[in-house]
């Protein structure tokens, strides 16, 4: 944890923060709080593509085996299909 941000609960872990708003209402600190701007950019970075079920079966069980999620492992594919590509060129 970043040691210039204040905490009302004074944890000193992300543990001890989950431990504490667990025992306690922000009601009771709701003076401790000040109001704080932020932006959210809620336009996806993702393109979807449709892929046969039989051949998104196999991409699961493949990736299951690896330890990483179908979507990474996919994209780590074409990822190194578009770098072949583009040196081919």
């Amino acid at each position: 944890m970043k040691e210039s941000k204040s905490s009302i609960s004074e944890a000193q872990s992300y543990q001890e923060i989950g431990e504490y708003w667990d025992t306690h209402d922000l009601s009771e600190q709701w003076e401790q709080t000040e109001a704080v701007e932020f932006e959210v950019d809620i336009e996806s970075e993702k393109t979807y593509y449709a892929v046969e079920t039989v051949l998104s079966a196999k991409l699961r069980s493949i990736a299951e085996r690896q330890g990483v999620s179908a979507e990474t492992l996919l994209n780590l594919w074409v990822q190194e299909e578009v770098g072949e590509e583009t040196i081919r060129k």
